[in-house]
Order: C-alpha cells, then sequence, then structure tokens
C-alpha cells in the first residue's frame, strides 16, 4: 500500500519516546502522507505542540472541545478526515484507555469516532510491557481489527534493556505502507532461542543465543501473510503479532514440539542455537565441590534440521549456521549434509551475532548465494523472508521475473 496522499492522524501519547516523532512525521510526509497531528496532555510535557505544527505543516490540536474545529466538535472533524490512526507512542495508560472504550480526552475520543484503521506503536519500560494487563489489553485492541507496531527490543530510557521501546521511525513508515502478503495460506514452523540441557535441578548446558533473530524471522512470516507456529526455547521476547508460541527448554522437547506441528506445515525455519549434546544423566540433587575435577558424560542431541528434512512430503526447510571460521565452506557442507533448500549464515563471536540488536548474513543454497549486509535483525528477517517466498515459487515462474 502507498502512503502518497493518505491522510494520516498521529496521535501522540506521553511517553518518552514522544522525541521521535518530529522525525515520524517527517518520514511519513517524505511517503507522501498528509499527516495532522494530536497530542495528549501528557505529551506535551516531552515534545511542543508548535515543534510538531512546524514539521507537519498544520495546526497540532490538543482539547476535545476547539472552538475553532468544525461546530465545535474536533474529534468528528478528524475522525472523518483521517484515512489511518496512528498513535505513537502508545503507552500502557492510553492502550487501556482504548481497550476499556474511554472517550475522556481528544485522541481516545476520536479513535470511538472513526471509522479508519487504527496502529499502536508501543512505548513503554519492558516490566510495564511484560505485564499481563498490558498484554491482554493489546490482543483486545488486535481483536477489533487495531494494528500494534512492534515493540522492539534494545535500550530503554530507563536504563534497562528488553522489549518495550517504539520502533524506529522507519520500521513503522515501512509498516504502515504494508508489504504484499507473498506468503498467504502457507503455514510455518519456526525455532528460536537456546536449549537449556540440566545437569542438576539448578545447573544447565546452554549458549548465548537472545532468540531476537528467530523472532524477528517469525515475525516477517506473519508480516508475509503465514500462519507462524514459533517453538522458543527459554529467552525473554515478546511474541511477535500473529504469532503462536510454544515453550521449550531442551533439544528434546523441542524436537518433539516441531514434530507435533510439522506434518501441517509448508516450511521450517531452524533459527534455534540448539545444544549438540546434553549430560547422559541428571544428578538427582546438586553437584557440590569434591576438590577434583568433574567429568560430565555427553551423548547428542537430536539434529531437529536434518529430522525435518528427511520427512514426506517435505517441507522447505531453511537451517542457520553459526560460525567462528569458514563460514561459506561450513555453510556449504550443512546445507548438503541436512538435507535443507536454504542456510543462513553468520560469523559469531565477541560482540557478534549472538545477543545483539544487529547482524550480517550470508544465505546459500544449492545454486545460489545471497550476502545481506549488517543491518537490524529484524530487516534481516525480511530480506530473509523474501529469499524464501522467492525460491518456494515453482522453478518456471522464477525464472520467467
Amino acid at each position: 500500500m502507498t502512503l502518497n496522499g493518505r491522510r494520516i492522524l498521529l496521535g501522540v501519547t506521553g511517553g518518552i519516546a514522544a522525541y521521535k516523532t518530529p522525525e515520524l512525521v517527517r518520514r511519513l510526509r517524505e511517503a507522501g502522507a498528509d499527516v495532522r497531528v494530536v497530542m495528549s496532555a501528557g505529551a506535551e510535557a516531552f515534545i511542543t505542540p508548535l515543534t510538531l505544527q512546524a514539521v507537519s505543516g498544520h495546526r497540532v490540536r490538543t482539547h476535545l472541545l476547539d472552538a475553532e474545529a468544525e461546530a465545535g466538535m474536533g474529534h468528528i472533524e478528524l475522525a472523518r478526515w483521517a484515512d489511518q490512526v496512528l498513535i505513537a507512542p502508545a503507552t500502557a495508560q492510553v492502550i487501556a484507555r482504548l481497550a476499556h472504550g474511554f472517550a475522556d480526552d481528544l485522541l481516545s475520543t476520536l479513535v470511538l469516532a472513526t471509522e479508519a484503521g487504527v496502529w499502536i506503536a508501543p512505548a513503554m519500560n519492558r516490566v510495564m510491557w511484560d505485564a499481563r494487563a498490558v498484554r491482554e489489553n493489546c490482543r483486545v485492541l488486535e481483536a477489533r481489527g487495531m494494528h500494534v507496531l512492534g515493540p522492539g527490543v534494545g535500550d530503554q530510557a530507563c536504563g534497562e534493556q528488553g522489549a518495550g521501546r517504539m520502533l524506529e521511525p522507519d520500521e513503522i513508515v515501512g509498516q504502515l505502507r504494508g508489504r504484499e502478503p507473498v506468503l498467504a495460506g502457507l503455514r510455518f514452523v519456526v525455532t528460536a532461542g537456546p536449549t537449556h540441557e540440566p545437569i542438576d535441578p539448578v545447573r544447565f548446558l546452554g549458549n548465548r543465543s537472545s532468540g531476537r533473530m528467530g523472532f524477528a524471522v517469525a515475525e516477517a512470516l506473519a508480516e508475509a501473510g503465514a500462519r507462524v507456529d514459533l517453538v522458543a526455547g527459554p529467552v525473554r521476547l515478546a511474541t511477535p503479532p500473529g504469532v503462536e508460541r510454544f515453550d521449550v527448554a531442551t533439544a528434546e522437547e523441542m524436537l518433539s514440539a516441531v514434530s507435533a506441528r510439522i506434518d501441517h506445515a509448508d516450511g521450517f525455519v531452524g533459527v534455534a542455537a540448539v545444544a549438540d549434546y546434553r549430560p547422559a544423566s541428571l544428578a538427582g540433587d546438586k553437584i557440590k565441590k569434591s576438590g577434583q575435577p568433574l567429568t560430565l558424560q555427553l551423548v547428542e542431541n537430536p539434529d531437529i534440521l536434518a529430522t525435518v528434512a528427511r520427512r514426506r512430503p517435505k517441507p522447505f526447510v531453511v537451517g542457520f549456521a553459526a560460525e567462528t571460521r569458514d563460514l561459506e565452506s561450513a555453510a556449504r557442507g550443512k546445507l548438503k549434509a541436512k538435507g535443507a533448500d536454504l542456510i543462513a549464515a553468520n560469523r559469531v563471536g565477541q560482540n557478534r551475532g549472538f545477543d545483539t540488536e544487529d547482524n550480517t548474513l550470508e544465505v546459500f543454497g544449492a545454486d545460489c548465494h545471497w550476502s545481506l549486509g549488517n543491518r537490524s535483525k529484524r530487516d534481516l528477517a525480511r530480506e530473509l523472508v523474501a529469499i524464501i517466498a522467492e525460491r518456494m515459487q515453482p522453478k518456471e515462474h522464477r525464472n520467467q521475473q
């Protein structure tokens, strides 16, 4: 969907992320949209109406009862004018008020009065975003047809890190434009995060995977119209919109969850950093120091990617390879050994790959190679999904493009 000529009403509420809204207005106008702004009283504590008036080219509205509005009813005038309503940032408070139908200020009232699509970009502390009340309120809004954009993951103004950041202006504009549902009608199973293989009741073997890349892939597949089952190892990430999530801990649990869902899937993307080995036995009690070296006997975990690739009929299979050296040879070797259709490989090590906001990917197929430069994991996921969509098309159709 193009934004050229679209009338977008931007609602700004009282969160620190309001400082991003002048850039958001600028990006929307560059995309061809006509933007008008409504501010809550709280928003004025972070940014002035004059700033947003300057970048939008229109007077900013702040009051429900406006003597200068048509018939004094600014909410009706604005509700009729808008093609789309975007609330960014959307605080926990405004999300709750919208979910419960409050109409005590201009923004909440016009949302009730509009027939336009409504999009919200949440912005709050990570603990607030994980709060049950907030998540249930978001589900209520989505059930009513509103669109929840994000939130992003990263550093927060409070000094903490996690999910709850408002998406960057470019990301919001991209989602408002919409993406062609090239995978509509297809179903995917995605794995993400690490596995934890228990040693005793308090210890486990694991790795540094944050799950961000796998969650980004699940989100991008859902944006492309696919139905997505996300099998997630132990991570603290918000479930992407439109994705059904299943939490597991060990490699064997992950294989079981995948096997229960793969029969009805058209594609499988194995992003999880599955532990190659697990302890042969689990100690019943916490292992104490003895003053002597401790030897653990390890056995191989099941190979989830190869297991899925051996199924008949075989889904379209994409694997991930995290390598410290010889990336291409390792990726091509894995592509052949596992029977995958694509391998997405990335280098890992100090400050690379694991537990970072960005990444680089080299994607290999039997007869092709794509080099995706350094960028956010969300952007890389969208590019990878575009490649998957292309490769899942019949060969003769690809040749016609």
